[in-house]
C-alpha cells in the first residue's frame, strides 16, 4: 500500500495564492518579499506539512552541508584496538555542534592506508593534529577544500584550535618533579607535530632548569602500545637509573607500563609513568594513568565553528585557544 502523497512546492504556491518563487524566497529567507505575504506562504506549508527538499537546496546553494573529521594519525595512536581514543571523544562533540548549525559530520578515521577523499563530497575539513608534512591536509588543499586543524600544523598559517601544548608539557613535567623523580625520560613520536616539537623543547628547558641530562627516545607512532614497550624496554636496559618516563601519547604509556612489568619494575615505586590524553587507555590502565584534561569537547566544538565560519567567509580569529589544560593525577605517579 502506497503511503500518502508528500505536498510540493506548487501545492503550497497554491495555497497561498503566490508563485513557487515567491514560496521558494519565503522559505529560504531569501530575495525580497513582503512580510504579509512571507506569513501566508509559511502558514500555508505548515498546514499541509510541508518540509522543503534538502537534495534540492544543495543543488541551488552548491553546499553539502557536510564537513569532514579526518584524523592524521596513525590507527595505532588515535584509536587502538577498542577504536574508542582521542578521534571519536573529538568527533562526539564535533558531531553535536556540526548538526546544531544543520551540517552533518562525515568521520574519515585513522585507515592503515589512505583514505579515498577524492570521493568525500564535503564543503570544508576539520584535521585532527596533522604532522608538518601530513598528505592529507595537501590532498585537501589541492581540491580547495577549506580546512581547520586541532593543533597547528607546523610552518603553515592554518587556522586551528590551540590545545596548550607547552602548558601541558609543564604539568606533566612538574608533576613528575614533585612526585620524587630526578631522572625523567622523554618518549616521543617520531614525526613532526607541533604537540611533539612544542613537548621537546619544553623538556629541554625544564632539563636545564633542574640540571637534569635530557634523554630522549623516539618511537615509531604507527606501531603504537608495541613499539612504545620496545623503546621503553631498550631505554630501561641501558639507562636503569630512569625513574619516570613522560611519554607523548597514551599508547606509548601503555608499552611504558608493559615494559615496566616485563623488567620487574614497580609502578610507581620504581618508575612514574605520565601521558597527556586522559582518554580510555589512561582511565582504564593497571594501574590507571596520570594524564591531562585536554578540554577535548570545546576543542571539537570550537574547531566547527572555526570552519564554518570561515565557509561563510566571516571575519574572525584564525586562531581559537582552548580552556587551561586540567592535570588528572592518577596511581601510575602517586608515590606517597
Amino acid at each position: 500500500m502506497a503511503g500518502p502523497i508528500r505536498p510540493t512546492i506548487s501545492d503550497v504556491a497554491r495555497a497561498a495564492g503566490v508563485s513557487r518563487t515567491t514560496v521558494s524566497h519565503a522559505l529560504n529567507g531569501i530575495g525580497k518579499v513582503d512580510p504579509r505575504t512571507r506569513e501566508r506562504v509559511v502558514q500555508a506549508a505548515a498546514e499541509l506539512g510541508y518540509r522543503p527538499s534538502l537534495r534540492a537546496q544543495r543543488l541551488r546553494s552548491g553546499q553539502s552541508r557536510t564537513i569532514g573529521l579526518v584524523s592524521s594519525m596513525p590507527v595505532a595512536v588515535a584509536g587502538g584496538p577498542s577504536k574508542l581514543g582521542f578521534f571519536m571523544e573529538v568527533a562526539a562533540a564535533a558531531a553535536e555542534t556540526a548538526l546544531l548549525h544543520g551540517f552533518a559530520l562525515v568521520l574519515v578515521p585513522p585507515l592503515d592506508s589512505d583514505p579515498p577523499l577524492d570521493s568525500l563530497d564535503i564543503d570544508g575539513a576539520i584535521v585532527i593534529e596533522p604532522d608538518q608534512d601530513d598528505p592529507t591536509t595537501k590532498r585537501l588543499q589541492s581540491r580547495g577544500v577549506p580546512i581547520v586543524s586541532i593543533g597547528p600544523q607546523r610552518g603553515t598559517d592554518l587556522p586551528h584550535v590551540d590545545l596548550r601544548a607547552p602548558q601541558v608539557g609543564r604539568l606533566l613535567l612538574d608533576h613528575l618533579r614533585e612526585q620524587g623523580a630526578d631522572r625523567i625520560a622523554l618518549l616521543m613520536g617520531s614525526g613532526h607535530r607541533s604537540w611533539y616539537v612544542d613537548l621537546a623543547e619544553v623538556y629541554a628547558e625544564f632539563s636545564r632548569e633542574h640540571g637534569m641530562p635530557p634523554l630522549v627516545v623516539e618511537a615509531d607512532e604507527s606501531g603504537g602500545e608495541e613499539t612504545g614497550q620496545a623503546a621503553c624496554e631498550e631505554l630501561l636496559a641501558q639507562h636503569p637509573e630512569v625513574d619516570a618516563i613522560c611519554a607523548s601519547v597514551d599508547a606509548f604509556a601503555i608499552g611504558a607500563v608493559r615494559a615496566a612489568e616485563s623488567l620487574g619494575l614497580d609502578i610507581p615505586t620504581d618508575l612514574q609513568v605520565a601521558t597527556r590524553y586522559d582518554g580510555v587507555r589512561a582511565r582504564t590502565s593497571t594501574p590507571t594513568l596520570t594524564a591531562v584534561d585536554l578540554h577535548l569537547a570545546q576543542a571539537a566544538a570550537s574547531a566547527v565553528e572555526l570552519l564554518l565560519a570561515n565557509l561563510k567567509g566571516t571575519e574572525v580569529p584564525q586562531v581559537v585557544t582552548n580552556p587551561p589544560p586540567r592535570l588528572v593525577p592518577r596511581a601510575s605517579t602517586l608515590t606517597g
